[in-house]
């Protein structure tokens, strides 16, 4: 454990002071700071008013922009090391594998996460010294949407980089996993699906494993508790979910996920030919 806590500390400070941390931090930062210059957090709309309707906002934003940053910056870790010849290093260090690989994930979360949620807090902040209601409950929701997003895409950028030989090999599929994951939304997953006459209910299913699906879905359901915007789909979500259960299944699913993929990769990565 205490070789665990060591590597993701030093995992924290080496990417503290990448410039790519740097550039990340002010993407979120410049987010919060452009919603409030453009007035969301005074516009109403579908009854929601101040902080919760910049909240909403701001996380349709990051569903976005996360996922992509996530993978990039993470698919380098394992794949960047074998290339700079890291491990010969570290195989002569009394560190186990195990303690490397998930002190490594361990710290990637901590930089991952870290500026999303300053930035949720700093808007908190922001609109309570100027007055306005603080949404707690809105909060909280997004504050475990955002780590189930962060944590299933951190290990999904694990498993890639413990199998590509190179840096660039990594990015390159890093970047075709979530263009895949953004062209199996529900537009053209459950267009094509429902054309070539499957059932509503499995193509839901199918649609449902994408995390990007089901985090969309999951941040609808708190201004659309009954999902009109998604037509017919909603019945088949609600009904075999129930608003409380989808919630639920919204923020398990994508941790479940990340962590079978970070856990394939690990063992991945203590099979394979390290140096």
């Amino acid at each position: 454990m205490n070789h665990l806590l060591l590597t993701a500390w030093a995992d924290l400070i080496e990417s503290l002071r990448a410039r790519w941390f740097i550039v990340y931090a002010l993407v979120f930062g410049g987010i919060v700071v452009l919603l409030f210059a453009f007035g969301l957090s005074e516009s109403r709309v579908m009854g929601f008013t101040g902080l919760s309707r910049l909240l909403v906002t701001y996380i349709q934003l990051s569903m976005a922009i996360l996922p992509i940053f996530v993978l990039i910056t993470t698919v380098r870790s394992v794949a960047g090391d074998r290339e700079a010849g890291v491990f010969e290093y570290m195989l002569s260090l009394p560190v186990s594998l195990s303690a490397w690989f998930w002190g490594r994930m361990s710290g990637r979360f901590v930089v991952v996460f870290l500026p999303v949620f300053v930035a949720m807090v700093g808007a908190l902040l922001w609109g309570a010294i100027k007055g306005g209601e603080t949404p707690w409950e809105l909060f909280a929701y997004y504050t475990a949407l955002l780590v189930a997003l962060c944590w299933c895409f951190l290990g999904i950028g694990m498993l890639i980089s413990t199998l590509a030989r190179s840096s660039d090999v990594a990015q390159g599929a890093a970047f075709v996993v979530w263009l895949t994951l953004l062209l199996f939304l529900d537009l053209i997953l459950l267009g094509v699906m429902i054309r070539e006459s499957l059932p509503p209910e499995d193509a839901v299913a199918l649609a449902l494993i994408n995390p990007l699906q089901v985090f969309r879905t999951a941040t609808m359901m708190l201004f659309d508790p009954q999902l009109v915007l998604l037509g017919p789909t909603a019945y088949v979500i609600l009904d075999n979910f129930g608003r409380a259960g989808y919630i639920a299944y919204a923020v398990c699913y994508p941790i479940v996920l990340g962590t079978l993929c970070a856990w394939i990769g690990y063992q991945v990565f203590k099979r394979s030919d390290l140096p």
